[in-house]
């Protein structure tokens, strides 16, 4: 196979343009035509999740994340394939849809008053506190019986994968002491569900902390009430929590990575009742920190008070986290610096021709698969020496006269401008153990234009690519009748403006990403983020 940066592929005609444009929803799912054979064990849904409205009335909303939440589906049934999709009836969409304008403040948008409210109601509204918004454009995941689209703030929003319905909208700190919580939670065998928010702790402190919701309950309650804080990470700095994005869980420890990217607590609550800005108007870097690492025992939660550091990075999405020998091994997609990738993410910046596409690549982050060995037993004597014993990795963890444990990675993969990004594992057999591939989104410039598989062991790469075609994160299927760990399918969504069917559902052999098969419909489609397969 040819290497990440044999026949670099340029996109001059600007096609990418098209995953950043409003769509319609679709009245009944459409069939698509199937080239290639469906494998016979693909027998459920695919769902995935992004923004498909990117302006109402004449007002644009101005950020990748500010799109509202589209749902999509592929159906597969008898070796045929059905697309359909739906906008999530949340309350941001269906209050912009109603007043015809942008009602609630998006990542980058700010929700103006209406004019037609006199100063007096505008006046008081702004001591209500700030209205978040409920835009679920980022991923979909089960909880108990029940499925939820999710973006980073308090609100779940409960979903009927059959019809596409919105059920419901759940507020979590109705149950739990968090902010947020991220959209990239860890779901053990049995159902129970991990995530990771940041809170105010003791004392008007900030903190993180890991949240617990059980599985199915013999009642048939509902599992998100019971759900409960196992383990609080403290924060670097008491009103500035780092942007936290995923974390890494293996066998029996969380690790969470705490980068520079900062949100300003008191610059959040002040802009909104005075400035009138967004929620990107509130991150900051703080450029001497580095990035931090926490571990916690998983059962029952413990937070071991170990103080890791390593070079600053921004970091999105955590590969994997497993135990060997005594010590985690946390393989992330890093991008080196303190600057915040989303910085670069502006639909103008995206939507730009693609010479300014790539002149403001070449300013932002670079993208590197990084691998962190963390040392469980330490000894405080050992200083100036490398703790990591591990045969097959060149990452260190060194004792400074501090106390302090300096951290170097092992890179997996870097090549410049090109990142491996919304990364997917064999996760039913291989989230928190040893494991060799890692598949994933590879962004040219930032923009997605090939599926990408890497060997972590050997650094081999394999790459699908096809001239003016754009993916989505790639979803891996074990066989059912699967050895190896790669034995198995990968789903994604391709869109390829310039095509007669331009959007399509690819499947690829995950050994080798040779085509297996593709099932095209005649509508295009905007970006996805994330997603799940739902057999």
């Amino acid at each position: 196979m040819p290497s990440l940066f044999d026949d670099r592929f340029e996109h001059p005609a600007g096609g990418y343009k098209k995953i950043f444009e409003t769509c319609e929803e679709l009245a009944e799912p459409l069939p698509a035509t199937v080239t290639g054979k469906i494998p016979p064990f693909l027998k459920g849904s695919l769902l995935r999740l992004g923004p498909g409205l990117f302006e109402v009335g004449d007002e644009p909303f101005y950020h990748l994340f500010d799109g509202q939440a589209l749902m999509h589906k592929f159906d597969f049934k008898n070796g045929q394939v059905t697309y359909f999709r739906k906008f999530v009836r949340t309350d941001a969409y269906v209050r912009a849809i109603t007043e015809k304008r942008v009602v609630i403040t998006e990542f980058g948008t700010f929700a103006y008053p209406d004019p037609c409210k006199n100063i007096f109601s505008r006046f008081f509204s702004y001591f209500k506190g700030v209205e978040v918004t409920d835009n679920c454009l980022v991923n979909v995941y089960p909880i108990g019986e029940d499925y939820y689209a999710v973006t980073e703030t308090n609100y779940l929003t409960k979903v009927d994968t059959d019809s596409l319905e919105t059920l419901k909208k759940v507020d979590m700190c109705n149950y739990v002491n968090i902010n947020g919580v991220t959209a990239h939670p860890h779901i053990e065998q049995d159902g129970t569900v991990y995530n990771i928010g940041n809170c105010m702790g003791k004392g008007a402190t900030l903190a993180y902390n890991i949240v617990m919701t059980p599985p199915t309950q013999k009642d048939k309650s509902d599992p998100i009430t019971k759900s409960k804080v196992v383990v609080q990470f403290p924060s670097a700095e008491r009103f500035k929590p780092s942007y936290v994005h995923s974390f890494g869980m293996s066998e029996n420890y969380f690790v969470f990575v705490e980068t520079p990217v900062k949100i300003n607590l008191l610059k959040f609550l002040s802009a909104w009742s005075i400035r009138g800005s967004n929620y990107m108007d509130c991150f900051e870097s703080n450029e001497s920190q580095g990035t931090l690492f926490h571990i916690a025992k998983k059962n029952p939660g413990e937070y071991i008070d170990h103080k890791f550091k390593g070079a600053p990075i921004g970091m999105f999405h955590h590969i994997n986290t497993y135990e060997d020998q005594g010590f985690i091994v946390t393989d992330v997609c890093g991008w080196k610096g303190f600057e915040f990738v989303y910085n670069y993410l502006w639909l103008a910046n995206l939507r730009a021709n693609w010479e300014e596409v790539k002149k403001a690549a070449m300013m932002a982050p670079q993208p590197e698969v990084r691998r962190y060995v963390i040392p469980l037993d330490i000894h405080k004597e050992e200083q100036g020496k490398n703790l990591v014993s591990l045969p097959y990795t060149t990452a260190t963890a060194t004792m400074h006269a501090d106390g302090t444990i300096w951290l170097e990675p092992e890179v997996l993969f870097s090549g410049p401008r090109q990142a491996f990004e919304f990364p997917q594992i064999n996760y039913g057999k291989y989230a928190g153990k040893n494991y060799s591939y890692a598949y994933a989104l590879g962004l040219n410039h930032f923009i997605p234009d090939r599926i990408v598989k890497l060997n972590v062991r050997t650094k081999e790469t394999w790459v699908w690519q096809e001239p003016d075609s754009y993916p989505s994160e790639p979803l891996f299927i074990q066989s059912p009748d699967g050895v190896d760990e790669d034995d198995g399918v990968l789903l994604t969504i391709v869109v390829a403006p310039g095509a007669q069917r331009p959007g399509y559902l690819l499947i690829l052999n995950a050994k080798d990403l040779s085509e297996i098969a593709r099932a095209e419909v005649e509508c295009t489609m905007p970006v996805t983020f994330h997603g799940m397969y739902k057999p």
